[in-house]
Formats: C-alpha cells, structure tokens, sequence
C-alpha cells in the first residue's frame, strides 16, 4: 500500500480493499514513484492500495510511438503465451478518475475490462473484473520488431527508444472497452 509518500505492507490497506475496483498495472503505473508523481501533479488522493499480481496470457511489451514530452517508449499491453509478475491496484472512483487522466484515457489509451487472462495475488486468490488501460491508437499498440511484440522484461527502456519495427493491427488483448462513465455508474 502506498500513502504518505511511502510503501506499507498490504495488511494495512483499508478496510474493504478487496472490493474496490481491480485495475492491472504494468510499466511505469506499477512503481511507487510514480504513484508519487501523480499525487504531486494530478492530485491522487488517499491510500493506494497494490497488490502483486501473477498474470498468465498476458505481458507488457514496448508501444511502437515514442512519448511526445520525453522521447521515451511508453509500454503497453498484449496477449502472449507465459506468466509475468505485474501488480494490481485496488482503486476508488476518484482514483479511476486520476489514472484515466494520467493515461489520456479516449486519446493514447482505452480503459478496457479483461476477458480472459488467469490473474492471481501472492495469496493465491484469483481476481476477477479486471481492468487494464491498453493502446487506443496505432501508436501505443504494440512494436513488432521482426513480426513479434517486445517485452518490457527483455530490452531495457534505454534500449527500447532505438527499436525500429512496425505498429500491430491492433493491441492484441482479450477485452471490451469501458465506455466513459456516465457520473452514475464506476467505473
């Protein structure tokens, strides 16, 4: 759990963590710094509840744009055969609210609810309703170096900005986009 500028162990997240609304997190959105970031910019309120996550089916791969503020290649979500550890956060609304800012929800990235990965915590337990942000435009979708997606795990970020490639057809990944919230329903 991170608040306060700090990281505390899970066991001290806030009564009814568990039925907040799961979002998976991967890339940049799963380090506590930038969980810092966005508290000191786009006004993230209140405990942030994370968990370590094992998911099977799915992995974080490079986009095949480079972000417009720092040249840096952001990662971005698609279905490939293995398991990654990634986190999970355990959001309120008004946090939903934060992150979909952050991710330029509509523009550079779809809120979208997983259909078919198998995605477990440390404890064993099974989430289920998950969501993900995953590549709306050609340019976050995924970079087919040689045909194939390139995972996160494999090239560091330093290398990643030098990838030449082509975009995917599409993000790859099991989903039905979330509509934006209509102000009576979360998300």
């Amino acid at each position: 759990m991170h608040a306060n500028g700090a990281g505390y162990p899970l066991d001290t997240a806030p009564d009814g963590w568990r039925e907040r609304q799961a979002v998976l997190a991967y890339g940049s959105n799963a380090n506590p710094s930038k969980i810092s970031w966005m508290r000191a910019e786009l006004g993230l309120k209140g405990p942030v509840v994370v968990a370590h996550a094992r998911c099977d089916g799915l992995a974080a791969v490079w986009a095949s744009g480079l972000r417009f503020r720092d040249g840096q290649r952001p990662a971005t979500l698609t279905a490939l055969p293995g398991v990654e550890e990634h986190a999970v956060w355990f959001v309120t609304p008004d946090q939903l609210k934060v992150l979909d800012i952050c991710e330029g929800r509509g523009n550079r990235y779809h809120l979208v609810r997983l259909t078919g990965p198998d995605i477990t915590l440390e404890d064993g337990s099974a989430v289920t309703d998950v969501l993900a942000y995953i590549g709306a435009v050609p340019i976050r979708y995924p970079l087919l170096v040689d045909g194939k997606p390139v995972r996160t795990a494999d090239v560091p970020q330093a290398q990643a900005v030098e990838l030449v490639g082509e975009p995917a057809g599409s993000p790859g990944v099991a989903c039905t986009v979330v509509t934006p919230p209509d102000g009576r329903t979360f998300p």
